[in-house]
């Protein structure tokens, strides 16, 4: 018995005595790995921050370059258009008036501002939106053969907000009113002040759509603004920060080969970048071009680029 007892005791003390030199031999070169692994990480992770740094450096000057000139930059490029200003409900209205400004420093006069509310891109109220529409419709207005409700609210607000190519209204101005009072009755608008059709639009919105639905709720404002578009002389669509996204109205546009070649869009209007953008892209729409502008990896630029005369 204690010849088994001091063997045993002799193997137990054998493996313990490997455990620690092994331990030993191999946790030093495995240490020593894991050190360099977290010095080299921890020196790329520094480059990305400084890397990181300067860039939003760069783009915050850019930023305050383009809202020191962006006054400049648009005077008198817009000279008598009228433009139709539609703002969704989760806009922000710092981004519509920063807008509105550079727009009448660009000469323009905005005719009329609107803004959709949620209900009007909300598809648990399609229905009674293309119900409505096809009840008001002004006569001689057309709607689309589309079960769209945004692009049936788009024709119907075409109808009454927009100008034809000569600068005339297209419908009565009672049947307008009317349309628009219904629209306001039923929870689909709101309208701010006096109300006369104009030629060009910009959609001022907020970024990607929230609380369900979403790809519906921003599907429902593209299909409305290119329906705006194929009665107006031009239209821009500018959104913040994620608007780029599949669940923005501006990234719906983007993938859209049909839409992104009839509307502009600009994803950064939170900026002085992008609301010179927007400005400067309703501009190029008037003359008969078209991009895609901001910071987004779907943009072709951050402005426009256009030609001096």
């Amino acid at each position: 018995m204690r010849y088994h007892i001091v063997s045993l005791a002799a193997v137990f003390l054998a493996l313990a005595l490997g455990i620690v030199l092994g331990a030993t031999k191999v946790s030093s070169p495995i240490l020593a790995g894991l050190q360099t692994d977290k010095t080299s990480l921890t020196a790329e992770k520094d480059q990305l921050a400084a890397q990181n740094t300067a860039l939003s450096g760069r783009v915050g000057g850019d930023d305050k370059f383009a809202g020191a000139v962006g006054n400049l930059a648009v005077r008198g490029t817009l000279p008598n258009a009228s433009v139709v200003v539609v703002t969704t409900a989760d806009a922000d209205p710092g981004d519509r008036d920063a807008v509105l400004s550079l727009l009448s420093r660009a000469g323009a006069k905005v005719t009329a501002q609107v803004q959709v509310t949620d209900q009007f891109a909300d598809p648990a109220h399609a229905a009674d939106l293309r119900t409505l529409a096809a009840r008001v419709l002004p006569t001689g207005a057309q709607l689309p053969d589309t079960p769209s409700a945004g692009a049936t609210g788009g024709a119907l607000l075409a109808s009454v907000l927009l100008t034809d190519k000569s600068g005339k209204t297209t419908v009565k101005a009672d049947q307008a009113t009317a349309a628009l009072s219904a629209l306001a009755s039923g929870g689909f608008l709101q309208a701010s002040g006096s109300v006369t059709p104009g030629r060009l639009v910009v959609v001022v919105t907020g970024g990607a759509a929230t609380g369900g639905s979403e790809a519906d709720k921003a599907g429902a404002i593209a299909a409305m603004a290119t329906q705006l578009k194929s009665a107006a002389g031009g239209v821009v669509v500018a959104g913040r920060q994620g608007s780029d996204q599949g669940t923005g109205a501006v990234g719906v546009i983007r993938s859209d080969t049909a839409q992104s070649a009839a509307v502009s869009t600009v994803d950064n209007v939170d900026t002085a970048t992008g609301r010179l953008a927007t400005v400067l892209a309703l501009v190029e729409q008037n003359g008969g071009g078209i991009g895609r502008y901001g910071f987004a990896s779907n943009a072709q630029a951050q402005i426009p680029t256009l030609g001096v005369s």
